[in-house]
């Protein structure tokens, strides 16, 4: 029988001594990136080679033909399918012993995920598939706030499937509303409307869905919040801004491409009203059967100074990364952590309000900053040339050069360094919103007035400097073998 784990030191410990395989499986290895360290016997498995085999706990199997990929699910199914990956797991489960191949945790995975775990003895630590798609879904995520205490935007919840269903309630939200289907990525699936041009240009998106959500449109800026409900209670990560729909960093107007975290970043009244209202929705959450990692994105007023619940990601998300490697989670355990104990079947007991507590401390908040660069132009041509993972520095004329390789975030020494991860490299299509990379530095990035910086500019501008294209193959010429369909679908 295994013993009670009592508090962070135990837990801390617990995972030290780690001997049950546990697999990342995904595009790329981003969204966890140093929770190997950790975990011992935490391993990714990636289809994207984004440090060019450099990365010691990242197996990344030899690409072989697959149908296109339309999803993240669909490069999980491969994997899960791939000879050298199941060779790779059953060797590793051999030398443990273990009658089975381990454990699996996901970014997104379906059914079909699902029953080939199954299939290979390879359990999945998250909610069912069935259960994520459920809360997942935009309309349910309003009625789980509103039983949860937590406001969304003024909305209607309701079919809309002419102009003469959405008029009305136009008139009713006083004027201008916000159109969001039940699943998407924002960038594609929220639709700005004024008038009936307005609606005619997504008249047919919007009229696909059963129940769409129109609320009012107002006038706010973004943040996200990561949380973990365990049976002990719910863990609230720090409150960060959002970058979205920034014309030097995504083609989409509502896509989001960036976060920061810094301890100012929202009045203290916002910080705890935010905290407030994760927990709550986190307590609603496990009442639904949910369990585990979960972002909360929150709409600020910026007329009326109030706090709206935007949307729910029940999963771990691009934010990942800057919540699991703050000052905070060095102190205490990264959050994910608290994910992987809800789901070990270990006793445990902490203090969750004391955690939350030294977590929502602004001296526990560091100030870091992350971009999300796609390719913005309409425009397709092959990648032949690509910055490389590592770590990239702003010269005193503000060009960028090459500092280094590393696979650490921490490796980031200054403002004027950061951390590049390379997700599209040469060999790749380079078409709009193809996802180019993500840039990770020390501080802000964004100004009081939620501009992007010089700093950040100066960034954007190297690191797209330093790709370079080839046309396509003329028509009825071989095209070279592409990597990976980066850009067709949200990876990260």
């Amino acid at each position: 029988m295994k013993k009670k784990l009592n508090g962070i030191s135990d837990i801390r410990r617990f995972f030290h001594r780690n001997q049950t395989p546990i697999y990342f499986i995904s595009a790329t290895n981003f969204n966890l990136l140093g929770i190997d360290e950790w975990v011992r016997d935490f391993r990714h498995i990636s289809h994207i080679n984004c440090f060019d085999s450099r990365h010691p706990n990242t197996f990344v199997p030899t690409e072989i033909p697959h149908a296109e990929f339309t999803s993240i699910e669909d490069i999980n199914n491969y994997l899960l399918q791939h000879k050298e990956v199941i060779d790779f797991m059953r060797r590793r489960a051999k030398a443990q012993g273990s009658d089975t191949l381990g454990k699996a945790v996901f970014l997104m995975f379906d059914e079909k995920t699902e029953a080939l775990c199954n299939e290979l003895g390879l359990e999945v630590w998250f909610p069912p598939a069935g259960l994520r798609s459920r809360v997942d879904n935009k309309i349910e995520t309003v009625r789980i706030g509103d039983r949860a205490g937590v406001p969304s935007v003024p909305n209607r919840l309701a079919p809309v499937k002419t102009w003469a269903d959405l008029e009305p309630i136009m008139r009713e939200l006083g004027g201008e509303v916000v159109v969001q289907t039940a699943f998407g990525d924002s960038g594609h699936t929220t639709f700005f409307i004024a008038n009936r041009q307005g609606y005619d240009k997504h008249a047919e998106e919007i009229a696909a869905d059963p129940e769409v959500k129109v609320m009012k449109r107002i006038r706010c800026r973004g943040s996200a919040l990561e949380a973990c409900t365990t049976k002990q209670g719910t863990i609230v990560g720090p409150l960060m801004t959002e970058l979205v729909g920034f014309g030097e960093l995504t083609p989409y107007k509502g896509g989001w491409c960036g976060n920061e975290v810094f301890a100012d970043a929202f009045t203290p009244q916002l910080r705890e009203q935010a905290v407030r209202y994760t927990f709550a929705f986190g307590e609603q959450l496990r009442k639904e059967g949910y369990r585990g990692y979960f972002e909360l994105d929150f709409l600020i007023d910026m007329d009326g100074n109030q706090l709206y619940l935007g949307e729910l990601n029940p999963r771990i998300t691009g934010a990942s990364s800057i919540t699991n490697h703050a000052a905070f989670a060095h102190a205490d355990a990264p959050l994910f952590l608290f994910h992987l104990l809800e789901f070990s079947g270990v006793d445990f007991e902490f203090d969750v309000d004391a955690l939350n507590a030294r977590w929502a401390d602004p001296e526990n908040i560091d100030e870091w900053s992350q971009l999300v660069i796609k390719h913005v132009d309409d425009s397709v041509d092959q990648i032949a040339a690509a910055p490389e993972s590592g770590i990239w520095r702003l010269k005193a004329d503000n060009s960028l050069e090459y500092a280094r390789f590393d696979y650490h975030r921490r490796a980031v020494e200054t403002e004027n360094e950061g951390f590049w991860l390379r997700i599209s490299g040469p060999g790749d299509y380079r078409y709009e919103g193809a996802d180019l990379g993500i840039l990770i530095t020390r501080g802000r990035l964004m100004t009081e007035d939620f501009e992007l910086t010089d700093r950040a500019r100066s960034f954007i501008s190297g690191l797209r400097g330093a790709y370079q294209g080839k046309p396509l193959a003329p028509a009825g010429q071989e095209q070279a073998p592409v990597a990976l369909e980066a850009g067709a679908f949200k990876i990260l």
